[in-house]
């Protein structure tokens, strides 16, 4: 067998796998989706982090580095405190079936708040080699959720109920067996029919002939804590270490609707499926990193992040389905509000750095991070998460990120640009690289500094509404995610 078509083969069963896990899922929601959205953190900070494409691993003395590599911190020579305040705007696009949507979300929050205090142990003892001592603490945001997305189209060849009725016909599943979050709420609303002599379940649209349609909106964030100690050692190397405290709000609201506009079924008219799902956690890492500073002109950085272990996970969700049909009767059923606890381990990282000093021209600057997405994990202790875990491992790779910064500086003045990729984490879909742009301004004088960034991110993506039948066409809809952010940081030396 030919290897593309092998590769395709397999890539079929795994989005099998994942539309099964999600729409059969049943009480352990929780799926490799969930993995990667708290793994595949895209960090703010202050702006002129952000201006510079988040390429700082070997420059330092910006609050956003006590999230990357905490080693920047050693080259702070007086304290200072931070905060960005920031807007946020999420828009998306997407085609389904030729048919083309796009929508948008605004969110105002903090991409900073953050104090660095410094000592200098050579007033003490001048003939110490350590200059300063550092301690930092406060706020970085590693993740904005916030977003609406629009889908629409007519399909011609399945429903969105088709997966269920085949899952229930090949697993010769009884009544009692049907899923509560899923088949079973089809069946208690009457759009999916069991016939006893036969022992087959059917609907009245399997082959589709139905205006499909979805909204979903998302919001929320990961907020990290950071606890950071640094030291500065005779100018040369700089050392840092960071205990971060990251916790993940969510909120997720879907609905999906069918409508038969053209009569081409016997008796169904609607449906529609609710979903609703709200997740918090909190979780603990370490960060340790390095600077070092061999000639005056080039820094090297290196940090590495252990994996965050989030315990105590929580999902809150609640599934409602609605039905109307042509004899004007409609049912409504929703299930009980669900909740669980779990834990969640994302994956480690590594981030190598280079920066060169400019004199007083500016600053060049590159980071690379290395990050394993497979190595995410889900766990309980009432349940083993076998299957979603295997889908982790192999629906997911190795990805290398890169982030490039630029400088320029004009007196107290400075011009900053930046470009970093964070790369497509699927192991099957070579489209989903997010890429970002940024560049801002800054102006910085003895005891004050503001700095005003813009930044776009795009990636385009796939959205699987559901399992659709082999001989059906593809539930595919087609994505371009764009990100805008606009930052202001003003900062106070003292």
């Amino acid at each position: 067998m030919p290897t593309t078509k092998i590769l395709l083969i397999m890539k079929r069963t795994l989005v099998t796998i994942l539309c099964l896990l999600i729409g059969t899922a049943g009480l352990y929601a929780q799926n490799e989706i969930d993995a990667l959205r708290y793994s595949r953190l895209t960090p703010t900070g202050t702006a002129r982090f952000v201006a510079m494409g988040g390429a700082f691993g070997a420059l330092g003395a910006d609050f956003s580095t006590l999230s990357n590599n905490p080693a920047g911190i050693g080259l702070y020579r007086s304290s200072e405190v931070t905060i960005t305040p920031s807007i946020f705007i999420g828009s998306t696009e997407s085609t389904y079936f030729g048919d083309f949507n796009e929508d948008e979300r605004y969110n105002f929050n903090l991409g900073n708040i953050g104090i660095v205090m410094v000592s200098n142990p050579t007033l003490r003892n001048p003939s110490s080699e350590w200059k300063n001592l550092q301690f930092g603490f406060g706020l970085n945001r590693l993740a904005n959720f916030n977003n609406r997305i629009v889908i629409d189209g007519f399909n011609e060849s399945s429903s969105y109920l088709t997966p269920y009725i085949n899952y229930a016909n090949e697993n010769n599943l009884s009544l009692n067996d049907l899923d509560d979050f899923g088949s079973g709420l089809a069946y208690d609303t009457y759009l999916m029919g069991y016939d006893s002599i036969s022992g087959n379940y059917w609907i009245d649209m399997p082959d589709g002939n139905v205006l499909q349609r979805k909204t979903m909106e998302t919001s929320g964030s990961i907020n990290e804590m950071v606890f950071t100690v640094g030291a500065n050692y005779n100018d040369r190397v700089y050392l840092g270490a960071t205990l971060g405290v990251p916790y993940i709000k969510y909120k997720e609201s879907s609905i999906y609707t069918e409508e038969d506009i053209d009569g081409r079924n016997d008796y169904f008219r609607s449906f529609s499926r609710l979903d609703e799902l709200e997740t918090s956690g909190t979780g603990v890492n370490l960060k340790v990193g390095i600077i070092v500073r061999p000639i005056d002109w080039i820094r090297l950085g290196g940090a590495i992040e252990t994996p965050t272990f989030y315990s105590g996970m929580s999902d809150s969700y609640s599934t409602t389905f609605k039905s109307s049909f042509d004899t004007l009767y409609e049912s409504k059923r929703k299930t009980s509000d669900g909740f669980y606890e779990y834990d969640l381990t994302t994956p480690f990282k590594a981030t190598a750095s280079v920066g060169f000093i400019l004199g007083k021209i500016g600053i060049i600057s590159a980071d690379y991070q290395y990050m394993d997405y497979s190595n995410a994990r889900l766990r309980a202790t009432d349940y083993d998460f076998d299957e979603e875990n295997e889908a982790i491992r192999d629906g997911y790779l190795v990805a290398h990120n890169l982030k490039f910064g630029a400088e320029m500086r004009l007196g107290s003045m400075s011009l900053r640009g930046g470009y970093s990729i964070s790369a497509n984490p699927y192991r099957y879909n070579t489209n989903s690289a997010l890429s970002s742009y940024s560049g801002g301004i800054g102006f910085r004088g003895q005891k004050f500094f503001v700095d005003f960034t813009g930044l776009i991110s795009q990636m385009d993506d796939e959205h699987h509404l559901y399992d659709a039948p082999i001989n059906a066409d593809p539930a595919i809809a087609y994505t371009k995610v764009t990100n805008t952010m606009f930052l202001v940081t003003l900062g106070f030396k003292y």
